[in-house]
């Protein structure tokens, strides 16, 4: 199939839908279905190591190891940060009875937690919440400064 006259954010967009979707098919068991997703989805050229981490997950679910090993190493080669792809990889490591590597990745995974702590992604409901609460707390710091101010006026007049 020829991607080539799919603008970038058409390609974001598909790509988007192949995550969600190979995330579906991963949490229904129907691992080589989301595999086939994911890999296809590849081709966009786009959030390459994104799908990578993601194939890996599913790799992994599938007890095919060396098949995840292979998916976090290249989503760290395309994203050397990614906190998460490290992570795994140690988890993987660890399965195969490589300790000696799964610690070193487990210890690398921690240091860029610190240096890149994920971002939280909050829903239009949390963030609606959070605008009311700063509302309210916003109305109460102008109810007590206006208390104050006629306080001091109040003595100033005396």
């Amino acid at each position: 199939m020829d991607f080539s006259n799919l603008t970038e954010p058409e390609r974001r967009a598909r790509v988007a839908e192949a995550l969600k979707l190979g995330e579906e098919l991963r949490k229904a068991k129907e691992y080589d279905k989301g595999i086939d997703v994911l890999v296809e989805a590849l081709q966009y050229g786009v959030e390459k190591a994104k799908i990578y981490f993601r194939l890996g997950n599913i790799y992994f679910d599938a007890n095919k190891l060396e098949h995840a090993e292979y998916a976090y190493r290249r989503a760290i080669d395309l994203d050397p940060t990614h906190v998460n792809a490290h992570h795994n990889l140690s988890v993987v490591l660890r399965k195969q009875g490589k300790l000696s590597d799964a610690i070193r990745m487990k210890r690398h995974a921690e240091r860029l937690a610190l240096q890149y702590p994920q971002q939280v992604q909050l829903t239009p409901e949390q963030i609606e919440r959070a605008r009311r609460f700063a509302r309210r707390w916003i109305v109460g710091l102008g109810i007590v400064f206006a208390v104050i101010v006629l306080g001091i006026l109040m003595l100033v007049w005396r």
